[in-house]
């Protein structure tokens, strides 16, 4: 089976004052949540759509996807105290409601990355049915530079930079299996699911993603995803 799982989990602290979440905040007439839902209901290769999301904001997650999403593949899932947590927390839902195949696959994604497109969908699909792990990525324009205290450390080479972004995308069995042989130190230090299964020694094959597929992380970020909403109408 192939699985959405849309991480909702978390507070949005650098979005500043605002009284939700970031993921529920209004995009032109509708919160980030529901545009970023949509655009995996026009997928119908998924056989579940799960929301995963912090446990105080259940209830509304549930009300706004009644009230914009029909679609009757779309679940909410209760998220973790983090990224991962949250991550392993919708494997947990599939393991328990659906039970794992060995083919299974998930393809996971940030709720406040609304324009991501069909093509980048369809390519993570494509790809994580013939790897074990996949992340989508565009190359990096600015140079990369490594520091710390305030001095240089390293520049790497430009051309093999690449910026992250999601979806990320998991043979499921190969998940659950690189995420157990972690140390606690290790799953302490992921900032990244993708780095799951790399620091498991699995092959993590890549898949280009756009610049417009950004994260809205800041005020700056809701400003430009405006405009942008406001100009494709």
């Amino acid at each position: 089976m192939i699985y959405a799982q849309i991480l909702a989990g978390g507070k949005g602290t650098r979005m500043g004052n605002v009284p939700m979440p970031k993921q529920f905040l209004l995009l032109a007439d509708k919160p980030i949540l529901i545009h970023t839902i949509e655009k995996f209901t026009l997928e119908s290769r998924f056989d579940a759509i799960l929301v995963v999301c912090p446990a105080d904001w259940v209830s509304h997650t549930e009300d706004i996807i009644k009230k914009y999403i029909t679609d009757e593949r779309v679940h909410v899932v209760i998220g973790g105290a983090d990224r991962n947590e949250t991550l392993m927390s919708g494997i947990n839902y599939i393991q328990d409601h659906y039970g794992i195949q060995d083919d299974d696959v998930v393809v996971t994604h940030d709720a406040v990355r609304p324009f991501i497109t069909q093509r980048i969908i369809n390519d993570n699909i494509v790809a994580v049915l013939e790897n074990k792990a996949v992340d989508t990525v565009v190359p990096a324009i600015d140079t990369i530079v490594r520091g710390t205290n305030d001095q240089v450390t390293d520049i790497p080479v430009r051309s093999e930079m690449y910026q992250g972004q999601t979806p990320q995308s998991f043979h499921i069995k190969t998940l659950i299996d690189s995420y157990n042989a972690l140390s606690s130190e290790q799953k302490a230090s992921l900032s990244d699911s993708c780095k799951i299964c790399s620091l498991a020694g699995q092959k993590v094959s890549l898949v280009r993603g756009e610049n417009y597929n950004f994260k809205i992380t800041t005020p700056f970020d809701l400003r430009v995803a405006s405009a942008l909403v406001e100009k494709r109408s």
